[in-house]
C-alpha cells in the first residue's frame, strides 16, 4: 500500500477511513482485557472516534494551538490517547507521550527538554504533577477540564509532513536520554514499511492489531496505530502485559495480528496448557528479539508464526529489517531482509567495509537523493550530537551486524553502552550517575548481563566500604528508585575492591561485561530482581 503517496499526516490517514467506512471498528477491548479505566471493555467505530476528534480539535483551535507548540499526553493507551493525538496533529501540533513509570526527577527532564506548553492526564497520571512546584509551568490539565490558550506563538493550524508529529525519548550511550524529532513522514513511512513486509506479515483490509507495548514507542504508534489507520483496521491497545489475561484477550477481540517483544513469548510458553491457546485468528506475531528456542515452541504450541525485525527509534520504517519473508526455522538473532528502502554497510572501526560473516557497525541511509528521508528530524537541541550520528552521510547505528552467507542480516552485539531490558533501551551512564549519587558508593560500573526471559538485565559493580553487602544493596536500590524508573534499576550487583580500567584509566567496558555474566553465572553477585520487582508498584 503507498501509505507515503496517500495520505500527508496520521489524521489523514484517520480522516479517509472514518470517510470510507465510519461504522468500522477503530479501537477495541474486550472485557477479558480487565482494564481498569474500561472494566465492561469497549468498541469505538471510527466515526464516533471521528466526532470525538473534531471536537477536540476544535477545542485547542479555539485556544490558539498550532504548529510550533508541545502537548504531553500523560493518557497511556486509553482511547482518549488518540482522541487528542489526532486532534492535535490535525492542527500541527507535536505531542509528547509520557512513560507512566517515569520518577519525578525523570518526568521533569523530559517535559522541560521538549518545552511543552500543556501537560494533560488523567487523575492519576496529572494529579502529581498539580501538586509539584517544579511542574507548575507545564501547566498540568486533568483529562475533561477546559483547555488553557496556547502560550506559544504558532505558525499556523495545520501540518503537512515535514511537520513534527511527535517527540519520543531515547537511551543512546549518553546519561541523559534525548528527544527525538519525528515527522508526519516518519510515522507514514513506518507505516509504509510495516505494509510491505510482505511474506506472512502481509496486512489485510480489515484487521485487528492488539497491542500491549505503550504508545511512547514508535512500534506502537507507528506500527499498530498508523499501521491500522491507513487501512481502516482496528488497534487493542492494552495498558500492558498480563500473562493471565492475555489470550482471553486475543481471541475475544478478534485479534488478527499481534505485537510483543521477545520476553512476552517466554513468559506465555510458561503457562499450563489451555483451551485459550488455539482459540485466536491471529496470522503472525510481531515479536522482535525473541530467543531462538522459545521461537520455535511458541509457533509450535500457539499455531503462530513470529517475525522477527529490527529498526531503531531514528531510523524508523526509513532503515528497517524483517524475517516475514524468511521461511521458518531461521538461525539465532537473524533480523531478516533489509528494507528495499534502505542503503546499508557493515563496517570496522577504520570505516572499511568488513567481508561477509564478519561482525561490524551498521550504517544505513535511505536510498535516493535524500539519505535522512524518512529518519528522525534530529535530536532535540542537540545538533551537534545529530551530525555526529550522520558522520560520513550515513546514520552511525551503533549496532554490531553480521551478513550470513545466505544473504541475511544477523545481530551480533552493540557498540553503545545500553542494556536492552524487554524492548527498553537503558544507558549505562544514567544508572551509573544515580548509583553515584548513593552514600557510600565510591564507584561504580553498570554493564547488561544475559537474562533468559528479557534478553538483558541491568547489572552493577559497586565499589563501597560496608560488611553488609545485601542490606546496602537493598537501600542502593530502594534509595535510586526514587530517582529512576524501576526498569533501569540493578537486578544483580556485586561489591569489588575495584572496577577494570583501561590504559587510559576509562573503565574497561569489555572486561566489565565478562566479569559480570560470570558473577551471575557462579552466583557471586546478590540477586535482586524479586525487589526490583516490587519497586515497579511505587
Amino acid at each position: 500500500m503507498d501509505v507515503l503517496g496517500r495520505f500527508a499526516s496520521p489524521h489523514d490517514a484517520f480522516a479517509a477511513s472514518v470517510q470510507r467506512s465510519p461504522d468500522a471498528p477503530f479501537l477495541i477491548a474486550p472485557a477479558s482485557a480487565g482494564l481498569a479505566y474500561a472494566p465492561g471493555g469497549f468498541s469505538l467505530a471510527y466515526g464516533e472516534v471521528g466526532a470525538q476528534v473534531e471536537r477536540a480539535k476544535a477545542a485547542y483551535s479555539q485556544a490558539g494551538y498550532g504548529r510550533g507548540a508541545r502537548v504531553a499526553l500523560l493518557l497511556d493507551n486509553r482511547p482518549e490517547f488518540f482522541v487528542h493525538w489526532l486532534a492535535l496533529n490535525a492542527l500541527g501540533v507535536s505531542i509528547v507521550p509520557i512513560n507512566p513509570d517515569l520518577r519525578p526527577e525523570e518526568l521533569a527532564f523530559q517535559l522541560s527538554l521538549a518545552d511543552v506548553d500543556l501537560a494533560l492526564g488523567v487523575g492519576e497520571r496529572i494529579a502529581p504533577l498539580a501538586k509539584g512546584a517544579e511542574f507548575t509551568r507545564f501547566r498540568p490539565v486533568e483529562l475533561g477540564a477546559a483547555i488553557p490558550d496556547c502560550r506559544k506563538t504558532v505558525t499556523a493550524q495545520a501540518g503537512d509532513r515535514d511537520a513534527e508529529c511527535a517527540l519520543l525519548f531515547t537511551s543512546g550511550s549518553t546519561g541523559k536520554p534525548k528527544g527525538c524529532i519525528l515527522s508526519n513522514r516518519y510515522f507514514l513511512q513506518v507505516a509504509q514499511w510495516y505494509h510491505g513486509q510482505g511474506g506472512i506479515a502481509a496486512v489485510e483490509e480489515g484487521d485487528i492489531n492488539l497491542t500491549p507495548l505503550p504508545m511512547f514507542h514508535m512500534n506502537a504508534l507507528g506500527c499498530s496505530a498508523v499501521g491500522m489507520m491507513a487501512t481502516g483496521g482496528a488497534v487493542v491497545p492494552l495498558d500492558r502485559f498480563h500473562a493471565s489475561r492475555w489470550w482471553a484477550s486475543v481471541a475475544d477481540s478478534g485479534a488478527t495480528i499481534i505485537h510483543c517483544l521477545g520476553v512476552i513469548p517466554a513468559i506465555l510458553l510458561q503457562l499450563p496448557p489451555s483451551p485459550d491457546d488455539r482459540r485466536h485468528k491471529v496470522r503472525f506475531a510481531f515479536a522482535p528479539g525473541v530467543d531462538v528456542r522459545h521461537r520455535a515452541a511458541f509457533e509450535e504450541r500457539f499455531g503462530i508464526r513470529i517475525v522477527d525485525a529490527w529498526a531503531m527509534t531514528e531510523t524508523g520504517g526509513a532503515a528497517a529489517t524483517t524475517t516475514a519473508e524468511v521461511p521458518a526455522g531461521f538461525e539465532s538473532r537473524c533480523i531478516g531482509k533489509p528494507a528495499a528502502s534502505m542503503d546499508y554497510r557493515i563496517v570496522d572501526e577504520q570505516g572499511g567495509e568488513v567481508g561477509k560473516g564478519q561482525a561490524g557497525e551498521l550504517l544505513v541511509r535511505a536510498r535516493g537523493d535524500d539519505p535522512r528521508a524518512g529518519f528522525f528530524s534530529g535530536y532535540l537541541d542537540d545538533e551537534a550530537a545529530t551530525e555526529e550520528a550522520w558522520q560520513g552521510g550515513w546514520f552511525h547505528t551503533g549496532d554490531f551486524i553480521r551478513q550470513g552467507d545466505d544473504g541475511l542480516l544477523y545481530f551480533f552485539d552493540r557498540k553503545k553502552s545500553i542494556v536492552r531490558r524487554s524492548g527498553e533501551n537503558i544507558a549505562v551512564l544514567e544508572v551509573e550517575s544515580v548509583l553515584q549519587r548513593q552514600e557510600a558508593v565510591r564507584a561504580t560500573a553498570v554493564t547488561p548481563v544475559p537474562d533468559e526471559l528479557r534478553g538483558e538485565e541491568v547489572f552493577a559493580f559497586i565499589v563501597a566500604d560496608t560488611a553488609e553487602k545485601a542490606a546496602l544493596a537493598e537501600r542502593i536500590l530502594r534509595e535510586s528508585a526514587a530517582l529512576i524508573a524501576y526498569h533501569k534499576l540493578p537486578g544483580y550487583v556485586a561489591f569489588v575492591p575495584d572496577l577494570p580500567l583501561s590504559a587510559t584509566k576509562k573503565l574497561a567496558r569489555g572486561e566489565i561485561k565478562q566479569l559480570a555474566a560470570k558473577a551471575v553465572e557462579d552466583g557471586t553477585a546478590l540477586d535482586l530482581r524479586p525487589l526490583k520487582a516490587s519497586l515497579r508498584k511505587h
